[in-house]
């Protein structure tokens, strides 16, 4: 389960499915989908560009590394007070185009033993620019320091809800800078590199109800994405917040890298008890772990975890299922995020006050079919939800308003956005 936080207001694809991606149909919009033009939903993903950016100790080019050091400093947490040395990246200002009142930043980096890094953010509003907010310090192992987002940070101009900053009322903003901050061990040649950087910023509306959107891009596409339950692992490691509902993030990041065929090898969980099913899930909620959310449910981090395998993994918002079609037509699962009460969707069978699944595909008539994780077994994760039941508890205000992991090897390019509306990504 992934507790909304508070907002302010496997390989290549079958060559009979690729050549099912071919073939689309048109539907025109009804009314009630044009009436959901008249809330618009402001969103925009924006990557990094190294380059541009100030470079101290770092040697930007097409990914940011660590080149020499430019001081050090002490860091303390549960694995105790040590020294790092440290080189530093700050993004130049970006426009957003809009006013937005959230923003994520999500990366892939490589942080071998000896290293890790922090991100933070700062936006422009009416009033300047505001502090510098840390929105996730990150390492792959656990032997350095402990994974963590960082807590009470907020003051006049807004506050860090565990990975998303949140403007506070009346002073959104309008532009924003990124810094990472590479760390490693003093004296050490280790390299630790970010290859992908981005932020979305956003204005979500805050609806209680969303009208269900046209399509037809990929209606009768079905992606053959691996089941797994986070049921199954009820009670197993409690050291990483014990299994079942609370592993919906990991084991929909572990269903979409095993799409893919990136996961975790017999060697790499060669340490979970061999009663357990589907070590991978139980790997990733280890690896995806927030030491203060005290949870595996940190968004940006499961999409870091991607990046170990050599994925290209971040976080945006969507604004509708027919963005969504954009995206499973390129044979590319969503993991999405929602709220809802038991009688909202139909054969789910359960509420939730937060939870993540994945999206593989659309029936013949345009409803969702997603592998959803809160089932009691494998066999039973795969599930199709009435198309305007989904989009509804998906975008609404109390859910998370069209939060997704986009997670895909770099060489299979996504397909482009909506034409006419800002890149989400």
């Amino acid at each position: 389960m992934r507790v909304p936080k508070p907002f302010s207001s496997l390989s290549a694809l079958p060559a009979l499915l690729l050549s099912a991606l071919l073939v689309t149909t048109t539907h025109a919009a009804s009314p009630a989908a044009a009436s959901a033009a008249a809330e618009p939903v402001d969103v925009a993903y924006q990557r990094a560009s190294f380059p541009q950016g100030q470079a101290e100790g770092v040697a930007p080019g097409p990914v940011l590394a660590f080149a020499h050091p430019v001081g050090t400093t002490t860091y303390t947490d549960a694995l105790g007070t040590k020294t790092w040395e440290y080189a530093r990246w700050t993004g130049r200002e970006r426009p957003i185009g809009f006013a937005a009142t959230e923003a994520i930043a999500s990366w892939n980096a490589d942080t071998p033993a000896g290293s890790w890094l922090q991100v933070e953010m700062r936006g422009r509003n009416s009033a300047g620019l505001t502090k510098w907010y840390v929105l996730g310090r990150w390492a792959y192992g656990e032997g350095d320091i402990e994974r963590t987002s960082v807590p009470s940070q907020g003051d006049a101009n807004g506050y860090v809800a565990v990975d998303t900053f949140v403007a506070a009322d009346g002073r959104p903003i309008t532009a924003y800078q990124l810094r990472v901050t590479l760390y490693r061990t003093p004296g050490s040649h280790v390299r630790p590199t970010v290859r992908t950087l981005g932020t979305m910023a956003s204005d979500a509306p805050d609806r209680e109800t969303v009208p269900v959107s046209p399509g037809g891009a990929a209606w009768g596409v079905e992606l053959k994405v691996p089941r797994r339950s986070q049921n199954v692992h009820a009670g197993h490691y409690p050291e990483w917040d014990g299994g079942g509902e609370a592993w919906c993030s990991p084991t929909s990041t572990t269903m979409v890298l095993g799409y893919w065929g990136r996961w975790p090898s017999a060697r790499d969980t060669a340490w979970v008890d061999p009663a357990d099913p589907d070590p991978e899930v139980d790997y990733a909620a280890r690896y995806t772990y927030d030491h203060d959310y005290e949870g595996a449910g940190n968004w940006p981090f499961n999409t870091a975890y991607a990046g170990r395998y050599g994925m290209e993994g971040f976080v945006t918002r969507l604004r509708s299922l027919t963005e969504m079609e954009r995206l499973i037509a390129a044979g590319i699962p969503v993991v999405t995020s929602q709220s809802f009460k038991k009688e909202e969707l139909p054969g789910a069978g359960y509420g939730t006050n937060g939870h993540l699944m994945v999206i593989i595909g659309f029936t013949a008539t345009g409803d969702v079919i997603a592998n959803d994780p809160a089932s009691p077994d494998n066999d039973a994760v795969r599930r199709v939800y009435p198309r305007a039941n989904f989009e509804n508890v998906w975008l609404r205000g109390s859910s998370s308003r069209g939060i997704v992991y986009v997670i895909h090897p770099p060489n299979r390019p996504l397909p482009p956005a909506t034409p006419g509306l800002p890149a989400n990504w």
